[in-house]
């Protein structure tokens, strides 16, 4: 049977660590997971019973397209309480996770063959969804004294009908303050550059708090999700915040694509939108592993690390212990029992020199994988030396 050329996309190198990892622990080994970027949290306990509530209560069947009305009235709240921004709630559009955000999004600003600008490293899925709908991504290879993120100088000339900036950043945890990303959408708006802001990782910072292109501007499209901070990775429910002149182009489209996001889901997002102290309390736990890998991390061999302001993960430059960091992370995973995630996922040109760790996991499990790695590299270090 004949096939079409967008189904042509890379693997998700992350996968690949993940099931050789479930592999050896079907053989009896125990691996701490530093690889994949969820929390090891559940949904906030008053979350998953309010679910309980709407089982009993209702069929839980579609809602309308755009999201349950007092869902998207709380996440227009959320931007108040945030970052002071007043919100109107038709703005906002629940989406099936922030996947469905960008495909809405591309699929409403741009025609086949537009190019949109991307950061490396950054999230490979922007990269593959483009490419899966006959879009050209222009990967801007931004510099490690620009804090891994795209600056004005990057999209000068470039010519981009689009241009996406995650803050913080996967897999650098970096983050643009007010200036930077004032300076970023004022370069793209001057070339008539659509804006869209991935937001995911907004709520998960540990100095400074997250910028909101909304501070900045209304002419952008925003996304974000329940994902990372409200601990709902599998519940696959986001959210887009849209011009008021795009929300009828944008209901539209996932009127056909998705009908709505699930309504179960919704239902749990609602109540986790109100669960800010079980929150809280996660994300002083990321905070706490962010400091343990940031001291133990260098005294254990990996000390050219990006500063991350936000999210979960640590992303470290290992160009100078490899020449190929698949393999370096297969060695690790095999040997320390510890899974981390080659670079090569976010950067093509220089992610072989690259890892990144995710520090989501249980305090515990930080601290031990830690340990693994410290003996990890001092057994490195003697092989190398001839001992």
């Amino acid at each position: 049977m004949r096939v079409s050329t967008r189904g042509e996309v890379e693997p998700f190198i992350v996968m690949d660590v993940m099931t050789r990892a479930a592999e050896l622990e079907a053989e009896g080994h125990h691996i701490i997971h530093m690889e994949v970027g969820q929390p090891g949290t559940p949904a906030p306990a008053m979350a998953r019973q309010a679910l309980v509530g709407a089982l009993e209560a209702g069929s839980l069947g579609y809602s309308l397209t755009l999201g349950l009305p007092e869902l998207r009235a709380g996440i227009a709240k959320l931007y108040d309480r945030w970052y002071g921004v007043d919100l109107d709630p038709e703005r906002v559009v629940v989406t099936s996770g922030s996947s469905a955000g960008f495909l809405l999004s591309f699929a409403a600003l741009f025609d086949a063959g537009d190019k949109v600008g991307i950061g490396a490293p950054g999230y490979p899925s922007y990269l593959q969804i483009l490419r899966a709908m006959d879009l050209q991504p222009v990967v801007l290879e931004t510099a490690p004294e620009h804090r891994y993120q795209p600056t004005p100088a990057d999209i000068a000339g470039q010519g981009l009908d689009g241009l996406l900036v995650a803050s913080p950043g996967n897999p650098s945890g970096t983050m643009l303050d007010r200036a930077a990303l004032s300076g970023l959408i004022g370069a793209a708006q001057e070339a008539g550059t659509a804006f869209i802001s991935d937001e995911i990782y907004h709520g998960l910072h540990y100095e400074e708090r997250a910028v909101s292109a909304l501070e900045v501007t209304g002419d952008c499209y925003v996304i974000n999700s329940f994902s990372k901070y409200f601990s709902m990775t599998g519940w696959r429910v986001g959210w887009m915040v849209v011009p008021e002149d795009h929300v009828r182009r944008v209901e539209r489209l996932a009127q056909h694509m998705f009908i709505c996001a699930p309504a179960a889901s919704q239902v749990v997002a609602l109540a986790a939108l109100e669960a800010e102290e079980e929150l809280e309390a996660n994300r002083a736990v990321y905070a706490r592993n962010r400091k343990l890998l940031l001291e133990g991390l260098p005294r254990a061999g990996f000390g050219r690390i990006a500063p991350p302001d936000g999210g979960f993960y640590i992303y470290a430059d290992v160009s100078d212990l490899t020449s190929d960091s698949r393999l370096f992370a297969r060695e690790i995973l095999e040997q320390a029992g510890v899974a981390v995630t080659p670079g090569l996922d976010f950067d093509k040109g220089r992610g072989l020199g690259t890892l990144r760790f995710s520090y989501a996991a249980a305090s515990a499990d930080i601290e031990e994988a830690l340990r693994r790695l410290t003996r990890f590299m001092a057994g490195r270090e003697r092989v190398a030396a001839g001992r």
